[in-house]
């Protein structure tokens, strides 16, 4: 049976081999370690019966006013474990998350405009497609960011797609 707890340091040395997917962006210990730090109700492992990590969702909650939300940093499910339905219950517990608990408008997520595995899997959790975000990756590949609104959004402002494309220096970091 799967266990999904909340991430701790002790995962760091075990979750490397989730993180090889090329699709995956991974980041410095000192990066997880401020997510664990600052926003630990929105970080957490699912783990098989073996001990052996399955995959991670880390995120946090940002902005101010009607753009207060949720954010997907990083969602990921070893190959081996996929089509089991996992990535969408640690993205159903990041929202339950921003909505009962932070009270936010919105969860958003980018993903890469070519991985269109991951783009279907976020359409059908009734995220839509807010954006594009020019050379968002690497100054390379375009990314999309994808929202989806929570109860507190109840004119469902926050997912009206913006008309044009934005560059990465026009997005708002709080």
């Amino acid at each position: 049976m799967t266990t999904i707890r909340r991430f701790s340091c002790n995962d760091l040395l075990r979750f490397a081999s989730v993180n090889l997917d090329h699709l995956t962006e991974t980041f410095n210990m000192s990066f997880y370690m401020t997510y664990m730090a600052r926003w630990p109700d929105y970080f957490h492992v699912a783990k098989a019966p073996g001990g052996h990590i399955m995959g991670y969702i880390m995120g946090k909650v940002e902005g101010q006013g009607e753009s207060w939300h949720g954010h997907v940093t990083a969602v990921t499910v070893a190959p081996e474990y996929r089509r089991q339905q996992l990535a969408k219950k640690l993205m159903n517990l990041l929202e339950e998350v921003s909505d009962k608990i932070d009270k936010a408008y919105f969860v958003d997520l980018f993903v890469r405009a070519s991985n269109t595995p991951a783009i279907k899997m976020y359409e059908k959790l009734d995220y839509i497609i807010y954006r594009r975000v020019l050379r968002y990756y690497s100054g390379e590949e375009d990314g999309l960011d994808m929202r989806k609104a929570l109860s507190r959004d109840v004119e469902k402002k926050s997912i009206i797609p913006l008309k044009r494309s934005v560059t990465p220096d026009e997005l708002e970091y709080d």
